[in-house]
């Protein structure tokens, strides 16, 4: 029988490929479709477009589905991760590399850091200069180490607060560089020069940089000029001009190459400003947006800070008083925000309604005008110069006054530059000038200073000057920092509260203007949520101490605290009372503590009794200033406990001191010297060498402002 093609259609041809079966008389189903395809060309064509057809039907199916699988992802929730940092690649642009390292605690020694690097990238245009944040510079100690060791040229800005301590963002880099690492000559490598920040008031004035300077020096490192010591006291602008003046002509030499005969021109710093955009509109959702109960970041600190009800505030004096002393309870609930004993919290307040419309008047502006403000030019590209703080949220001029102007301090000398740039008389233009100048060094410092007068207040002065709000921002208004306190409380006792007791700061200036203290103030009138729910709130953190309890609770302990200094030993004593609740053994406590009169301001009078009834505190000594015909403070009361004192340090205690450093602390550390020479029969050289192995030990702590 003669074989020809069979005419099937597609239908048919691949049930019979599925099926496995005949096609017509065909019994050998597979040979005989193999047959059947390759002699029909049509049919083969079909069949091979139809199984493309399904593959790629597979393949799509695969691909939606896996990809739905991604898509969900998205909306999980975001997992807390790590990410390792890459290190920076250096490119050899055979550029001198400088970097300038800072330590700041309030934006000063940042400020002088960046306008050094301003000034020194047009005076030395084949070297490369770098402003570095010391907390940013490395991510541990191995780091630190490999990096700093790598640093040819290098110059840092180093603030000391409170007791000599470093400032938060230096602090890491500050115990690896004294404590953690190898000596040697680690650093022969390294040219470089310390400027400190600090006040001379203080016992332990520019410590950190002064520490700094002589470790780099002792391994090895090349002093360019002498540490700078800038005196906060008096005009630390000044003291910063004239470290920096004994700075080039060692730079000349370090910088210039021999064929360089270029001639530095006198170089006049740029007047900072922002580019200010203006809102038709106040879009109010953007106003409290960096502020909200939960921020968005797992940690609390300065630049992510926790918005926090008051929950209670009370009056501690008594009517009597002519003064104020505010006890005032943050709510923490559901925050996410923790502390322990002994620990600072930051506060963000504002300044009062009398001196944001003092400020909008001076300005011109209206208070309803709604803008934002940035450090980039609309094409995208920076604002030359790299000093400009970062900028707020976008709000009402009202809200940028009340929230984030630092509009009561004196101002600096550069603000009256800045200022004086946008004075329209020539005659107030120049004054301003002059006072800002080397030979209005004097003028300066009495008219300004000495006389405490404010920024608003020198505004007044010089009616004519109506600097434009990026240049008031950016230039003139520092911002408004966080106020510092002690917490006066204990979590063992007060998990979801923050407690404060504020001191009111009301004072006449030598200019005759009363003084009322932004935070302080703040409290005072803060509405509790007790009494409405329109409870007045602050953005806090929280930051961490070393002023902690021993951690053997039979260690015996020596507390000095004045007034709102007692702050951090109430909790102390709440952490006392807690362990001892909980079947501690605890060690002796002795508390010096002092007021004025016991009528007017004998701060936390019943709770004291009570920790002295439930044996959290062993013995209570308070000093009355105003009871007796001579004044006796803390230090008379310790001399009085010479021997019990010094019978309690040879036995191993701890002594705190929490106060007003420029005073008290300093007469209470002169009593610990006295009695360490009379009751230890040392002379002044052992027994000075005797407090400070305390001091080295951890066995006296002190946290004073």
């Amino acid at each position: 029988m003669q074989s020809e093609s069979m005419k099937l259609s597609p239908f048919d041809l691949m049930s019979a490929i599925l099926r496995g079966g005949s096609m017509g008389q065909s019994s050998d189903s597979g040979e005989s479709v193999f047959a059947t395809l390759v002699d029909n060309k049509e049919l083969m064509m079909i069949l091979t477009t139809s199984v493309a057809v399904l593959i790629g039907c597979a393949v799509v199916l695969v691909w939606k589905r896996s990809s739905g699988r991604r898509s969900a992802k998205v909306f999980e929730a975001p997992k807390v991760v790590t990410a390792k940092v890459e290190p920076e690649v250096e490119v050899d642009d055979g550029k001198k590399k400088v970097t300038i390292f800072y330590g700041t605690q309030t934006g000063t020694a940042e400020g002088f850091a960046k306008a050094l690097a301003d000034e020194a990238k047009v005076r030395y245009e084949k070297a490369a200069f770098k402003v570095v944040d010391l907390d940013d510079y490395a991510a541990d100690d191995e780091e630190y180490e490999d990096k700093l060791k790598k640093e040819n040229l290098a110059f840092f800005f180093l603030a000391t607060y409170g007791d000599g301590e470093p400032t938060d963002n230096a602090a890491r880099f500050y115990k690896w560089f004294t404590e953690g690492r190898e000596k040697g000559d680690s650093l022969k490598n390294l040219e470089y020069a310390v400027f400190g920040l600090g006040n001379r008031q203080y016992e332990h004035f520019n410590k950190i940089a002064k520490e700094v300077d002589n470790t780099i020096f002792d391994q090895g490192g090349k002093r360019i000029v002498p540490v700078g010591l800038g005196d906060d006291d008096q005009c630390i602008e000044d003291d910063f001009a004239a470290w920096r003046e004994l700075l080039w002509p060692e730079l000349d030499q370090l910088l210039r190459g021999d064929d360089d005969a270029t001639v530095a021109t006198p170089y006049t710093a740029t007047v900072l400003e922002y580019r200010v955009v203006l809102h038709d509109e106040t879009d109010t959702s953007l106003l409290d947006q960096s502020l909200s109960k939960s921020n968005g970041h797992s940690v609390y600190d300065a630049q992510h800070p926790c918005r926090a009800n008051v929950a209670v505030k009370r009056e501690l004096h008594t009517p009597a008083s002519d003064r104020s002393c505010t006890h005032l309870e943050f709510d923490i609930t559901h925050t996410g925000l923790a502390y322990e004993t002994g620990d600072h919290v930051g506060v963000y307040c504002e300044n009062l309604i009398e001196t944001v419309e003092a400020a909008e008047k001076l300005l011109g502006v209206s208070p309803d005008t709604y803008f934002s403000i940035h450090t980039d030019k609309e094409d995208g590209t920076p604002i030359s110069g790299s000093s400009l703080p970062p900028p707020f949220p976008p709000c009402t001029l009202r809200t940028a006054l009340t929230k984030y102007a630092d509009l009561l301090s004196s101002p600096k000398k550069s603000a009256l530059l800045a200022l004086a740039a946008h004075t329209s008389d020539p005659t107030e233009a120049d004054r301003l000038r002059y006072l800002a100048s080397p030979a209005g060094k004097d003028e300066y410092a009495q008219w300004v200073v000495s006389n405490q007068r404010s920024l608003l207040e020198v505004m007044a002065e010089f009616p004519s000057a109506k600097p434009s709000l990026g240049v008031f921002f950016a230039a003139i208004a520092p911002r408004l920092q966080p106020r510092y306190y002690s917490i006066s409380s204990s979590p063992s006792m007060a998990p979801s509260r923050i407690h404060v007791t504020c001191a009111l700061v009301y004072e006449k200036t030598p200019a005759g203007r009363i003084h009322k203290g932004v935070c302080s103030t703040w409290m005072k009138n803060a509405v509790p949520l007790g009494e409405s729910n329109d409870c007045s709130w602050a953005p806090i953190f929280v930051r961490q101490s070393n002023f902690k309890l021993p951690a053997d609770t039979k260690v015996p302990i020596i507390m000095i605290g004045p007034g709102t200094g007692f702050a951090p030993f109430r909790g102390f004593l709440q952490e006392r009372l807690a362990l001892k609740e909980a079947g501690a053994e605890l060690g002796p406590a002795t508390l010096f503590f002092g007021c004025r009169n016991r009528k007017i301001d004998y701060i936390y009078e019943d709770e004291l009794n009570n920790f002295v009834e439930t044996g959290a505190l062993t013995e209570l000594v308070v000093a009355f200033s105003r009871e007796g015909p001579t004044k006796e403070y803390v230090q008379h009361k310790m001399a009085q406990k010479a021997s019990d004192i010094w019978k309690m340090i040879s036995e191993g205690a701890y002594v705190y001191v929490c106060g007003d450093a420029k005073g008290m602390a300093r007469d209470v550390h002169r009593t610990l010297h006295t009695i360490a020479q009379e009751q230890g029969s040392l002379d002044s050289t052992q027994a000075e060498s005797m407090v400070k192995n305390l001091q080295m030990n951890g066995r006296y702590l002190r946290d004073v402002w």
